[in-house]
């Protein structure tokens, strides 16, 4: 967990060191506090016993008296003071450790954010994103507190044990009490550990749970839609029952165990204290005369206060030891990200420079997910020039989406080699690769804003006049102009259909005005004639640009200059429209499944 306090700001460290400051003064007033208290009461006996004097001067008697007074009120004094000084002090280290912890978990949560960003798919994959959500804010804020908690006290705790007990080891009559004071520690210890052998493990269950009930309640509301439209929401409701159950069943099992902790502290602080005044009343009724009688009894009362101050000290390390595990497993998650090697990275020597422009070449590329014994993709091979179109095509599970993934890089070639005008990707940095590539996924996203904003992710100095090309060429000039540039777009883009939402991408792609333009089955969503329509805009004024098309439909691709055909990850054709009809037995059945021979024959 200490290695996480490196993502602090340097000054922070004046803090820490400020805190230790105000928690030492803090203690020091606390611990002088039953000086003065034993003081007065010294000073209440002495004034007790001389009043009982007979033979003695009056005016000596009155100035010893008066004498006595003055030191029970300056006592009173100093201990006002001690009491002022400790709550200052105790109100600055709140203060102070709380700015401290809110710094250290921003910090860690931009750490874990910049580092997150940086993962691969399969890295995402990997730890899965409802468990990241809950690294990045449950796990987090666990550790947060108790960075709070032992800022405040991880230093006070031993001191008011050490001092505490050099203290009352000094006080009259503390041999015989010391006895109680080692039991009661005894008994504090005991019962911390039971409770920390009982909890531990489940803390690290509890944050499991809590990512299983992030992805169960994540996945409800992803596909909330079909969740309606299948009236699964029974089923929906069971999964979130269970997982919600088996959270809540720990949760309670941990807070039972807890709620033993301070009952059983009190009852050890108030057993022990019990057993000193009944201890420390036979050791007064021992003794022969006022004097000595009430001289002992502030002895006892002061060694009640210090042994209330050990046990309260071996009380705050015991919250300490139960609060830090569970801290500590939310680090060890949180540390799991930060310690995860990412798997893509940038090379040392960066590429200026290309000699060419908008050209793509795969050489003998091997592909499998996580190091699979399984390949995805087998012995890729294949050229396509700047400004040509070159389409995939081949049936579900064939390999054509995590072929596009290879050139933007969001995957990385188990063997071979994947180049982009002629230089390897893992020779680019991601940004000036990326740069390179309009993305369209399969999938079609957009972030909650407006139009405009999700269109800028493309290009961060639009104007008015990209924005009309982009939605011209992705054919969404007529739906877009009916609501206006700045219209407000939901989450996920649930305010717009399927098709809307592709062509919103598909803009958002070609706003960059990039070298290559790929589309991951882009155009599924699209009725024929805005298919056609649409490719018909991109050949016509995206001249120049390097297209790559999955698809589905065969009437998307006819007029590619070169179509790959893809079957169990292998490349099973490699050529033109009328190449493959000729000569490929899958795009045979791919096309006539679709089209009519007069249909094909004629394209």
């Amino acid at each position: 967990m200490f290695r996480l306090c490196k993502y602090t700001k340097p000054i922070y460290g004046l803090i820490v060191f400020l805190i230790i400051c105000l928690v030492i003064t803090q203690v020091f007033c606390d611990l002088t506090m039953p000086e003065k208290l034993q003081n007065i009461l010294t000073n209440s006996s002495l004034i007790s016993s001389l009043r009982e004097q007979t033979n003695i001067n009056p005016d000596i008697l009155a100035n010893a008296i008066s004498n006595a007074k003055e030191q029970i009120w300056l006592n009173a004094l100093y201990m006002g003071l001690l009491a002022l000084g400790s709550v200052s002090c105790t109100i600055l280290v709140c203060f102070f450790s709380a700015k401290f912890a809110a710094n250290f978990s921003y910090g860690v949560r931009k750490e874990v954010y910049k580092k997150v960003e940086n993962f691969s798919l399969a890295e995402i994959d990997k730890f899965s994103t409802a468990s990241l959500i809950t690294r990045s804010t449950n796990d987090i804020t666990q550790v947060q507190m108790v960075v709070n908690m032992v800022l405040r006290m991880a230093v006070a705790a031993p001191i008011y044990a050490v001092y505490g007990i050099v203290k009352a080891v000094g006080i009259q009559g503390a041999a015989k009490l010391s006895t109680i004071v080692i039991i009661a520690i005894v008994a504090l210890i005991c019962l911390v550990i039971t409770i920390f052998i009982i909890v531990l493990p489940k803390f690290n269950v509890i944050q499991k749970l809590t990512d299983r009930l992030n992805l169960v309640t994540r996945e409800n509301l992803t596909g909330l839609r079909v969740v309606r439209a299948c009236n699964a929401m029974d089923e929906e409701e069971l999964k979130f029952k269970k997982a919600n159950d088996n959270i809540t069943k720990n949760n309670i099992f941990v807070n039972r165990v807890f709620s033993i902790f301070m009952p059983g502290m009190q009852i050890i602080m108030n057993f022990a204290s019990l057993l000193i005044l009944w201890i420390g009343g036979f050791m007064v009724f021992d003794l022969i005369g006022y004097e000595a009688q009430a001289t002992m009894l502030g002895s006892i009362f002061t060694f009640q206060q210090y042994t209330m101050m050990i046990v309260m000290g071996f009380m705050q390390l015991t919250m300490i030891v139960v609060l830090v595990p569970r801290g500590i497993v939310s680090a060890k998650r949180i540390n799991e990200i930060l310690d995860s090697k990412t798997l893509i990275n940038d090379p040392l020597n960066q590429v200026v420079e290309c000699s060419l422009k908008g050209e793509v070449e795969f050489r003998n590329v091997n592909f499998s997910y996580n190091k699979a014994s399984e390949e995805v993709l087998e012995n890729i091979n294949f050229k396509i020039n700047k400004g040509e179109t070159l389409a995939i095509i081949g049936g579900t599970g064939s390999g054509k989406s995590s072929l596009v993934n290879l050139i933007a890089r969001f995957y990385d070639v188990t063997n071979g080699e994947v180049l982009v005008d002629g230089v390897n990707v893992k020779d680019f940095t991601q940004e000036e690769l990326r740069a390179k590539i309009g993305f369209v996924p399969q999938k079609a996203v957009l972030f909650s804003g407006t139009i405009r904003s999700n269109l800028a992710f493309g290009k961060n100095d639009l104007n008015d006049e990209d924005i009309k090309e982009a939605l011209d060429i992705a054919q969404a000039t007529e739906f877009v102009n009916e609501i206006g540039y700045d219209a407000p777009v939901a989450q996920g883009g649930s305010n717009f259909s399927g098709g809307q939402k592709q062509r919103l991408c598909i803009a958002r792609a070609i706003i960059k005005k990039p070298e290559i333009l790929v589309f991951d089955d882009s155009f599924s969503a699209l009725d024929l004639k805005t298919d056609q329509k649409l490719r018909e805009a991109l050949a016509l004024k995206t001249k120049g640009t390097t297209n790559i098309i999955v698809a589905q439909r065969i009437g998307t691709i006819l007029n590619a200059d070169k179509i790959i055909v893809l079957d169990d990850g292998k490349m099973v054709g490699y050529g033109n429209h009328q190449e493959l009809l000729k000569n490929c037995k899958v795009y045979q059945e791919i096309a006539y499944s679709q089209l009519s021979k007069e249909e094909l024959e004629n394209a």
